[in-house]
């Protein structure tokens, strides 16, 4: 579990926390929520390139490009003294981090069979259905900061924008099912090689509830943002070390079962066959596929450091984008040929209420600020 050091220690007090509001431009935040949602949507398609490599094997070289590469280098563009940083941090804030990584790490594993089992719109919207509840709601329970958050109008506006962003999910997920009884296994298959509803619905709802591990990882991570602010680190950025030591963890949890399946399948082969003229071709994929699937978190810690006091509700932001734009690209993909009218108008029903839930949880987090401003 979190500590609640995690939590309580800087800049994570209520009144810290007030304080940074009034530098805080909400509207700003929601902007680089939704570019980080459309690179979360979106790094899948680069797998589509992929040929006759396992799945094992195009996503341990793309999480070697999206958890390691892509992490450091960004960190050492932007974080003044990363080096000195980490080894400053505190040890409980480090080992927090990577383990919730760890754990973190096991949903993004099985976020990737998610989309195998049920496609790109009712995977997204099932996994992170569960992962947004316990995301966003579980850090100001755990930390005791929810009283004062019902208490406060834009306190009650944004919670307001969390369940209109649950409904809406739900309703993209009910078109999912709504998906499911409609067509038959031929025409979904068409479009989803592997379709099988049951077993997806399973391994998206633990993918999501695991994948929550993301913001206490992030939560865990507050006194490294809080120490490479006092190095020097620009605000927007404050994040990047943060996302060094979580993603490190999640590559762990990835990097070991990808390799127990290229030995138990033999498809370790995959990496070094020189006879296939489609090799150099699979790693530029899978590492585009990886490096677009970074630019979410790196979009998103930069996101967070504009949403005020409220910043939790970041977690309801991004995955509303990303639900939103996973199901436009399901559309466009096709995944919802064949469904009948009343599908498909709960589909933009639901990416349209997940619209309205990020204005909700934008203007709550803008009057919180204003008010601290003034």
């Amino acid at each position: 579990m979190l500590s609640s050091a995690e939590f309580t220690e800087a800049p994570q007090t209520w009144k810290q926390a007030s304080d940074r509001d009034m530098t805080a431009t909400p509207l700003l935040g929601i902007l680089l929520h939704a570019i980080g949602g459309v690179a979360a949507a979106s790094f899948y398609i680069p797998f589509k390139g992929v040929r006759r490599w396992s799945w094992e094997s195009y996503w341990l070289v793309g999480g070697l490009c999206s958890w390691i590469l892509a992490p450091w280098v960004v960190a050492l563009l932007t974080v003044p003294e990363l080096s000195t940083i980490l080894r400053e941090a505190p040890t409980e804030s480090l080992w927090w981090s990577y383990v919730y990584g760890v754990l973190w790490g096991v949903g993004g594993l099985t976020f990737g069979l998610s989309m195998r089992y049920l496609g790109m719109s009712l995977g997204y919207a099932l996994a992170l259905g569960f992962c947004a509840a316990f995301g966003t709601l579980i850090p100001p329970i755990y930390s005791g900061h929810l009283p004062e958050i019902v208490t406060s109008a834009s306190g009650i506006a944004m919670l307001v924008g969390v369940a209109v962003c649950l409904s809406g999910i739900a309703m993209c997920g009910r078109a999912g099912m709504n998906k499911e009884r409609e067509l038959p296994d031929e025409q979904k298959q068409a479009t989803i090689k592997e379709f099988h509803f049951v077993k997806g619905l399973w391994v998206g709802m633990f993918a999501g509830v695991m994948s929550a591990c993301m913001a206490f990882g992030i939560a865990a991570g507050k006194p490294i943002a809080d120490l490479a602010l006092r190095h020097g680190t620009p605000t927007l950025w404050q994040n990047t070390p943060v996302f060094v030591v979580v993603l490190a963890g999640g590559f762990t949890t990835n990097c070991v079962w990808c390799v127990v399946l290229n030995i138990r399948k033999k498809t370790w082969k995959d990496y070094l066959d020189v006879a296939d003229f489609r090799l150099v071709k699979n790693y530029l994929f899978s590492a585009a596929a990886g490096g677009t699937w970074y630019l979410q978190f790196m979009f998103y810690g930069m996101g967070t450091t504009q949403m005020g006091k409220y910043d939790f509700s970041s977690w309801t932001i991004h995955m509303a984008f990303i639900i939103v734009f996973s199901n436009l690209w399901g559309l466009y993909f096709h995944e919802w040929r064949g469904v009948g009218g009343k599908t498909r108008g709960l589909v933009w029903s639901g990416i349209l209420t997940l619209i309205l839930s990020t204005v909700i949880i934008g203007m709550a987090n803008y009057l919180d600020a204003r008010y601290a401003a003034g």
